[in-house]
């Protein structure tokens, strides 16, 4: 459902008037200036500067809607003293801290210095209520509720139906209402540009709390969580901001974008205060707060609808494990679980649970409660809701309601409040067609009807009139009412309804009806009714007359001159005629006074919406007609003619002389010409300055520097920008007003783009030929209005005095202007008054008008409100004020109402004189048509004469019947159009052919298969007896399955120790221990096979031989070890002095368990055992097992019934076949031999009832023909009755669908049969031939066949004799059994009556039994969770103190190893011990995390070493001093080393004994917590359990208390009292005979069982004496065995030893693994050193080799070296040797000479780079790198020389 403020999601927010908004800029900054004055509690004056700034952080913070705003709660990663002096800073609201009311109310907006006082309109009354709009209606106390009206906040006593009224802080409406839970706050969100929320304390009414910010435009719902600590919000569009505030202290908590479409509701879940849900257009939402590592979030999680269509959801309820339950669209229930749909809800047969969409959900004493707009409350089983799943794909589950009020067939529910009313449960609801309704949901034998407390307009309120003559007022709406109020005396009246809405309406004026007690009302199908408003006090009162009403209405004319929507109804200024306006285009005139003659009409070019007459200054009477599409018609005032012409086809009017204005828009002129007016002052100003400015500059720089700086201003100056353009809208502005300002002119308002202005207008003359489309005239002048650009005004009326112009705008604000008396020109329009009250988004408002006197002014808008003010003026007003309801009219008792017009299609008033007009002319032709007929008729009968004149003429003078045939096509034709109109009748028959073929199915559906077996009666053949059958009916698909118990029984301790078995928590471990064990590793199979070597050897010779000596220690410990554990099994097995025999405590049990409680359960101490308890769900199932068990009984006996029917059929069949044989041998023998034919028996219709929906051709032919006869007696009288062709269709019916007909059955196999069996006899007959004397052989043969014929007919009656009394015989024994089964049946509807009383008593249990062994399971649970933490810990305990006797024996064995290795007569033994003993405090080494956490380690380490240096100083001071750390002189190595090793090993035992021992203690510290724990919920374990028994002991004994039903015959009451039976048997107990019985045997059977246990006793007492004499042997003889024991240890050892000690300690396996370790670690280094001296030699020889090649290398250097020197003397011979001109050296030797000294210069290099490299490898480790190449290696070759 779409609300009416529900903003467009194309369009975006409605402008607010600036009026408004100025008021409320102005206020605000009242406030914020003045804040200082507000009454403040000491301490607070620093919250006004803090809550500025914290707005100013919000502004700057909710830049994205999409994003969480998180308020005080940030979790931002700051120091904590930097968080503590911010929380120091801020100062919380003191809870005493109020916000003044007066200056946050918005108040009128009056024009600055003007006269017009602020109170001049004061609200008086709202009659309105706004019914569609979401959740409102709230209850703030136990009387009152309160509901919002446009601006007005309404607080309704709906008992003293008084009213107060809260405005509107912000001036532009309402958004939404709710209430603290206590009822000590309610909010109130308004509307407007960042509205606020504004928290008010109850009753005071004081501003509380101010919370801004939350929207942009307006809130859509706000709700309070269960305990009222916060506040959530939701915005409308375009933002639909999801809002979490802590409202105390004015902060949001949490923001979030909702969704993308309007969001309808917001709620908390009360289970759950961090979980949240949303719904609206489209959706469900989800959401919940939760903590993420940037702080508080709002998550939301859209819900899916998956397989279910998308639908809007208005109701849901959070129930409480988490699920949500929502209505639908279509009227289901949706149960949503982790955003999904669990399932769908619908009723049995797949009905929707409500016939519509369900507006709201309620969880209210465990049942959920759901209202829906089809006007019913239905309660449903929440526990049915809560677990139910799906069954089946398809999603559904059919469910039903237990309780059901329809509370009206046009109601529709839209919400509900529950009133706190004690001892009832009463509930308010809002009802969206406009009233608030009482319902008593209690449901009991004195459950009161719903009541009606108010009702209301529902929807926009179109029209308003108010009486000539006194203080009422009439309205009307959509809602097909009109409703008369007493406005003075705030009462409303009386109300009309009708089947069409309303649309205007108008007060008849005085002139017409002088006590002014006539209404005209038009409604949107064009009908006018004029209704006449009586004091029905005044009538007479007849018998039977309930209740007199204050003020009544009666129908006085109807009349309908429109065929659409009546929108203007005017009465001329002398009351003569009435002219009606309508979106038809058309404008009817009436005689008034000739009871609303029509006079006739006219055309207009556009729908009108306004009709106003001149008024009495002008000297003609005229109407102008306003239309919606900018046309303006003047109409004279139509001639009335005395005697209308009869032959006048219409009543259109022609020739009227109508002046026409069609309307230009000239408001971009206007606009045009006021921005050149502005430019001009501009200008002007400009000029003046500049001016200014060279008068000062020439008298500063002289007239030169003034030109100079005057020639830059000008090339500076700017370039003026165009004017607005001038435009004309493509499409003309809507008429919305007007009125006469002078005769030919007239004021007009316009909506659209010509909105801000009102326009003066006048008509040009009239001219005959002009065309009205053509036409465009412009206003010659307008007026201004201030802040109406986009808020125009709809609706205008004057005062009485014509004082005053009431405007009503289109934002639902009221507009007062002040004029001079009769000035219509308007000159003075700019004072005024400006208030808003209707709402602002769609409160448009739709009329107003004021009292006869001027006293009150009353408004109506489309927001459903009525307001009623008073009117400022300096006379006193009366104190009380009453309106006069007109008296009625003598006689108007017996005046005959006239009729109705009620169908909308009904003809209007000219179509109704045009439709006479055609049936006139068709009433003509058919009467020449009847004339050819009847020419026809004499020319058929013509023709048939001749045709029989033609039969009577010889054969061969006759003519042929084609020879009359005057055209063969004529022929043709025709049947070619018979045949043609058949399928044209079958085509137009289709649909009524389909649609009952439909109607069939359905009923068939609906009855017929539901029904597995119909009433079938058997009845016998030759007495009266008969046999009916069950009428069964199908059982639903739902009928066997077995609804879960809700509360299921709690298993006993002994029930749960005997399934569960001690050891159920230890399998886990123990399979975990196993798995654990099978975690070995395996050598690797793949390694290839080596042969070893001899150290290898030496290692696996050493380890074999370690774990040799090891096995025979384990094997040793193994031994002892599992020779503890015999004596322990022994000691076990050892039964205590008070054991008792399990098979004992079993059978004690077993007797406890069964012998049972055999008080009465009756008896106040009656306890019932937990596998007897029942509820609610069992007894469901029991009655499910006893309904289907009848069900199949019954379904058995129709089986046998039915198979005796088919029996009697096939007995009939086969009688009549013998009957019929009968009568063959009948027709052959002689009369005087036949015995009588016996009677044929009969099958009754009832006996195949099926035979009922079988036809044949001729009942459908008898159905046809008196479905015809009903059809013509219902039609009218003076209507043809159209003819019917013939009934071929229906013939077709009675074909099947092999074209047999549809009742053949079998009747027609038995008739042939039959036929065949009498044409066989038939073929018998001996032929007669001519008569002649039989012969003896003949005669023989003739008393042969005689005898033969004899005997069969004998036979056949006997035959037929049987088979009846067969038949009857089976059937009176099927009814013997019957009547017995009849019986149990009546048993078992007693039986079920007692199962249901029982259902139902239990279900009243249920609730509070649930919850009782909710408590007790929940305590149950608690206490096993304690006790197998408890046996955990003792667990846990055992094996710490066995870890711990583990360590001791192991630190005795460690002290018993090293003293076997000290030997005898050891000097260093002491000394040696003294080191083992030595206490060394040892560092624990702890894991580090960080650098910051290393450094602190490090340093209390060292604090650590430090104090363990001193106490290890202070300890050597106490003790003789020793140096542990030096092994002395003498003293053997390995035993210092051992002795060294063996302390490290005990200190590690050391410490494992403390930290075992702290663990030991913890456990017992949380051993005796836990049995504290245990002890305090046994405790509240045996106390509810017991709350539980005496809830089940009320429960029994309320169940005791119903009565059942127990048939006995005499014999069976062996109850007497003096022999006589008495009169009361409430004493007596019922048993069956088999339980008496069994009683009896057991008493025999208890006797047998005591003497055997009393023989069992005696046995046992001697067996326990010989027992105790083995006892005392057995402990002589161990004592025995000790004592020689005990010699031979001291024969062998000299002393007792420990045995195990030494068994044990046969090897130190510490120091034989340090052994093995040793030893390979040792042939690690021999191999690791070996591959080194591998790695040596390797080196050295590739260090020899380079040394070789450097060697050749130097010696190739001295070979060239050489040879140089020789080329250089052998050089210097040759330069001796030449001239001057060969003395400079040659630039080829040069080159030669550097080349060489560069190889000589590469080559040393080389040379030190390879002696570098040597003394590198002659180095152990040496690294060694490549050489570097050199820049010319590559390009040098050898010199050529």
């Amino acid at each position: 459902m779409k609300e009416p403020n529900d903003p467009d999601p194309v369009g975006g927010r409605p402008k607010s008037s600036k009026s408004e908004d100025r008021s409320s800029r102005s206020h605000a900054k009242e406030v914020s200036e003045d804040a200082t004055d507000l009454t403040l509690t000491e301490g607070d004056e620093s919250y006004l500067e803090d809550d500025e700034s914290d707005i100013e952080d919000r502004e700057g913070s909710t830049s994205s809607n999409e994003e969480d705003y998180v308020g005080s709660g940030k979790t931002s990663q700051e120091p904590p003293a930097a968080v503590d002096e911010e929380e120091e800073t801020q100062k919380k609201i003191s809870e005493s801290f109020f916000y003044d009311y007066a200056d946050l109310v918005s108040v009128p907006f009056v024009t600055p210095d003007s006269s017009i006082p602020p109170d001049i309109l004061l609200l008086q009354h709202s009659f309105g209520y706004d019914c569609r709009k979401r959740s409102n209606l709230q209850r703030i106390d136990s009387n009152s509720v309160i509901y919002i009206a446009g601006n007005q906040l309404v607080f309704l006593n709906f008992k003293t139906k008084e009213q107060t009224y809260l405005r509107s802080c912000s001036g532009e409406g309402i958004g939404a209402i709710a209430v603290h839970p206590y009822k000590t706050y309610f909010a109130v969100a308004e509307k407007g540009h960042f509205p606020n929320i504004i928290i008010y304390e109850y009753p005071s009414q004081r501003p509380y709390r101010i919370l801004r910010n939350g929207t942009d435009n307006a809130y859509a719902y706000v709700d309070f969580n269960d305990t009222g600590t916060l506040l959530a919000s939701v915005g409308s569009s375009p933002d639909y901001t999801l809002t979490i505030w802590n409202w105390k202290e004015e902060k949001p908590i949490l923001r979030k974008k909702a969704f993308s479409q309007d969001v309808y509701k917001v709620t908390f879940n009360p289970e759950d205060e961090e979980q949240l849900t949303t719904s609206g257009l489209g959706h469900i939402k989800f959401w919940g707060m939760a903590f993420t590592f940037t702080g508080l979030k709002l998550q939301g999680l859209l819900g899916r609808f998956g397989k279910t269509s998308t639908t809007d959801i208005e109701g849901y309820i959070e129930l409480p494990d988490g699920k949500v339950l929502s209505g639908s669209e279509w009227g289901n229930l949706l149960l949503w679980e982790a955003s999904l749909i669990k399932v769908e809800l619908c009723r049995t047969g797949m009905k929707y649970c409500h016939n519509g969409p369900i507006n709201q959900i309620t969880l209210d004493e465990g049942e959920v409660i759901t209202a829906g707009s089809d006007g019913c409350v239905r309660i449903w089983d929440f526990e049915t809701i809560d677990t139910a799943d799906i069954i089946d794909d398809s999603g559904l589950l059919e469910i039903e309601p237990i309780n059901e009020l329809v509370v009206g067939k046009n109601v529709k529910l839209f919400s509900m409040i529950k009133m706190d009313e004690i001892g009832s449960n009463f509930w308010l609801a809002q009802d969206a067609n406009g009233a608030i309704w009482k319902l008593d949901l209690s449901f009991s034998n004195i459950t009161q009807d719903p009541e009606c407390l108010f009702s209301f307009h529902s929807g926009p309120i179109e029209a308003i009139a108010v009486s000539p003559v006194t203080y009422l007022m009439a309205t009307t709406a959509l809602d097909c009412t009109v409703r008369i109020y007493d406005f003075s005396s705030k009462i409303f009246l009386t109300q009309m309804k009708f089947k069409q809405g309303g649309t205007t309406l108008t007060w008849v004026p005085q002139m017409v009806s002088d006590n002014g007690a006539q209404i005209s009302v038009g409604f949107e199908d064009g009908v006018v009714r004029i209704i006449e408003l009586y004091d029905p006090k005044g009538v007479t009162v007849f018998t039977g007359r309930k209740k007199i009403l204050d003020a009544e209405m009666t129908l006085r004319y109807v009349f309908k001159p429109h065929t659409a929507e009546v929108t203007a109804l005017a009465y001329d200024r002398d009351g003569d005629i009435l002219a009606t306006g309508s979106k038809d285009q058309t404008v009817f005139f009436f005689d008034v006074e000739k009871d609303y003659k029509p006079i006739g009409y006219i055309n207009t070019p556009g729908p009108v919406c306004q009709l106003t007459w001149s008024t009495l200054f002008q000297s003609k009477s005229t109407l102008l007609i306003f239309c919606e599409n900018g046309y303006v018609l003047e109409a004279p005032l139509p001639d009335i003619e005395e005697e209308p012409d009869r032959d006048v086809v219409s009543y259109e009017i022609h020739g009227l002389g109508i002046k026409c204005f069609h309307f230009s828009s000239i408001k971009s002129q206007i606009l045009r010409s006021m921005e050149i007016e502005r430019r001009q002052k501009l200008k002007e100003l400009k000029e003046k300055e500049k001016e200014e400015r060279m008068r000062m500059l020439i008298e500063e720089l002289g007239e030169d520097g003034a030109n100079e700086v005057q020639e830059q201003e000008q090339e500076e100056a700017e370039e003026e920008e165009p004017l607005p353009p001038i435009f004309i809208p493509l499409h003309p502005s809507p008429i919305l007003c007007g009125f006469y300002s002078e005769p030919g002119k007239f004021w007009v308002s316009l909506g659209g783009y010509d909105s801000g202005f009102l326009y003066h207008c006048e008509f040009p003359p009239y001219d005959k030929n002009s065309d009205f489309k053509s036409q465009k005239d412009e206003p010659f002048d307008f007026c201004i209005l201030d802040d109406a650009e986009d808020n125009p005004i709809q609706t205008i009326t004057f005062s009485i005095g014509q004082s005053m112009m009431f405007c009503g705008m289109r934002n639902g604000a009221i507009r007062v202007y002040v004029q001079e008396q009769k000035d219509f020109s308007l000159k003075n329009l700019k004072n005024y008054w400006h208030f808003s009250m209707h709402d602002n988004n769609y409160g448009c408002v739709k009329g107003l008008s004021t009292s006869f006197d001027d006293r009150f002014l009353v408004t109506v808008g489309a927001d459903s409100n009525i307001f009623v003010f008073n009117i400022f003026s300096e006379l006193e007003l009366e104190e009380t004020l009453k309106a006069k309801v007109p008296s009625p009219r003598f006689g108007i008792e017996i005046e005959p109402i006239p009729e109705d017009i009620e169908d909308p299609k009904a003809y209007s008033i000219e179509n109704a004189r045009r439709k006479r007009e055609y049936d006139k002319l068709m009433k003509e032709v058919e009467e020449i048509k009847a004339i050819k007929r009847e020419n026809i008729k004499i020319l058929r009968n013509d023709f048939l004469k001749l045709l029989a004149m033609n039969k009577e003429l010889p054969i061969h003078m006759q003519f042929k019947r084609t020879d009359f045939d005057i055209d063969s096509k004529i022929h043709a034709d025709i049947n070619k159009s018979t045949v043609h109109k058949i399928q044209q009748v079958e085509k137009e028959l289709a649909w009524d052919k389909e649609k009952h073929d439909l109607g069939l199915k359905k009923l068939q559906r609906r009855f017929r298969d539901p029904l597995e077996n119909d009433t079938i009666v058997v009845h016998a053949i030759q007495s009266d007896h008969k046999i009916t059958s069950y009428r069964l009916v199908k059982p639903s698909k739902y009928f066997k399955l077995k609804r879960s118990s809700l509360a299921e029984r709690r298993q006993s301790k002994f029930e749960r120790f005997e399934k569960e078995g001690p050891g159920k928590k230890d399998s886990q471990k123990d399979s975990g221990e196993s798995r654990s064990i099978q975690e070995e590793s395996t050598t690797d199979k793949g390694k290839k096979f080596r042969p070893k070597t001899l150290s290898e050897i030496m290692v696996e010779n050493q380890i074999e031989k370690t774990r040799k000596l090891i096995q025979k220690a384990e094997r040793a410990q193994l031994k002892i070890l599992q020779r503890k554990k015999e004596w322990e099994e022994l000691y076990k097995s050892k039964p205590d002095d008070d054991y008792e025999d399990p098979r004992d405590v079993q059978a004690i049990k077993e007797a406890q368990t069964c012998m049972g409680d055999f008080n009465l359960k009756t008896a106040p101490d009656y306890k019932i055992p937990e596998h007897m308890r029942i509820n609610a769900a069992k007894k469901e199932e029991e009655l499910g097992q006893l309904d289907s068990l009848v069900h199949r009984k019954k379904r058995n006996m129709n089986k046998c019934i039915i198979s005796l029917r088919d029996l009697k059929v096939a007995v009939v069949e086969e009688i009549q076949c013998l009957v019929q044989e009968l009568r063959n041998i009948h027709s052959i023998l002689h009369i005087s031999k036949h015995m009588p034919i016996p009677q044929l028996p009969q099958i009754y219709p009832d006996e195949v009832p099926e035979k009922r929906f079988q036809y044949d051709e001729e009942t459908l032919v008898k159905f046809k023909q008196k479905q015809m006869k009903t059809d013509g007696e219902r039609l009218e009288q003076g209507r043809q009755s159209v003819s019917v062709g013939p009934g071929g269709g229906f013939l077709k019916l009675s074909f099947g669908k092999e074209g047999g007909y549809a009742t053949t059955r079998d009747s027609l196999s038995r008739s042939s049969k039959a036929s065949a069996y009498g044409l066989g006899l038939d073929v018998q007959k001996p032929m007669e031939f001519e008569k002649a004397e039989p012969t003896e052989v003949e005669m023989e043969i003739m008393k042969r066949d005689e005898v033969k014929q004899l005997y069969m007919q004998q036979y056949l009656n006997n035959r037929i004799q049987e088979l009846i009394v067969t038949f009857d015989a089976e059937l009176h024994l099927l009814r013997h059994q019957k009547l017995k089964l009849d019986t149990q049946m009546k048993l078992s509807d007693l039986h079920h009556v007692t199962l249901f009383q029982e259902m139902l008593l239990l279900k009243n249990f249920e609730k509070q039994e649930n919850i009782l062994q909710e408590r007790v399971n929940s305590l149950d649970k608690e206490e096993q969770d304690m006790q197998w933490k408890i046996n955990e810990t003792l667990k846990e305990m055992d094996e710490k103190k066995t870890g711990i006797n583990t360590l001791l024996e192991q630190e005795k064995a460690l002290y018993a190893s090293f003293q076997m290795a000290l030997g005898e007569n050891n000097k260093f033994a002491n000394f040696l011990m003294k080191v083992l003993k030595k206490k060394i405090k040892r560092v624990k080494k702890k894991e580090t995390e960080g650098d910051a956490d290393e450094d602190e380690e490090s340093e209390s380490s060292s604090e650590d070493e430090s104090s363990l240096e001193s106490d290890e100083d202070e300890s050597g001071s106490e003790d003789e001093v020793f140096d542990d750390s030096i092994c002395p002189s003498n003293c053997n190595p390995n035993l210092f080393e051992l002795a060294l090793q063996l302390r490290e090993k005990r200190l590690d035992i050391e410490e494992a004994l403390v930290e075992e021992k702290k663990i030991v203690d913890n456990l017992k510290k949380e051993y005796d917590t836990l049995s504290k724990k245990v002890k305090v919920v046994a405790a509240n374990l045996n106390a509810a359990e017991e709350a539980l028994e005496a809830y089940q002991r009320e429960k029994q004994q309320r169940l005791n208390e119903l009565l059942v039903a127990i048939p006995l015959k005499l014999h069976q009451i062996e109850y007497m009292v003096l022999g006589e039976i008495p009169n009361d048997l409430s004493g007596t107990l019922v048993f069956s005979n088999h339980s008496l019985e069994k009683l009896q045997k057991r008493i025999v059977q208890l006797q047998d069982e005591n003497n055997k246990q009393q023989k069992l006793n005696k046995e046992c007492r001697e067996r326990r004496k010989m027992l105790i004499r083995e006892k005392r042997e057995m402990a002589k003889t161990i004592q025995e065995m000790e004592e020689t024991v005990s010699q031979l240890m001291i024969s062998k050892f000299g002393r007792v030893i420990d045995l195990e000690a030494l068994q044990t300690l046969s090897v130190n396996t510490t120091l034989e693994e340090l052994k093995i370790r040793k030893l390979r670690k040792e042939l690690l280094n021999a191999k690791e050193m070996k591959m080194w001296e591998e790695k040596i030699a390797q080196m050295r020889w590739e260090l020899m080799m380079k040394t070789k090649e450097h060697t050749k290398k130097l010696h190739q250097m001295n070979d060239l070296c050489i040879e140089k020197r020789k080329l250089d003397s052998r050089l210097n011979t040759l330069q001796n040797q030449q001239g001057n001109a060969f003395q400079n050296p040659r630039q080829a030797d040069i080159l030669a000479k550097e080349k060489i000294t560069e190889l000589i210069h590469t080559q040393a290099e080389k040379i030190t780079a390879l002696k570098e490299e040597i003394t590198l490898l002659r180095k152990k480790g040496g690294l060694i790198l490549p050489p570097i190449p050199s820049r010319t290696e590559d390009g040098m070759k050898p010199m050529d020389l």
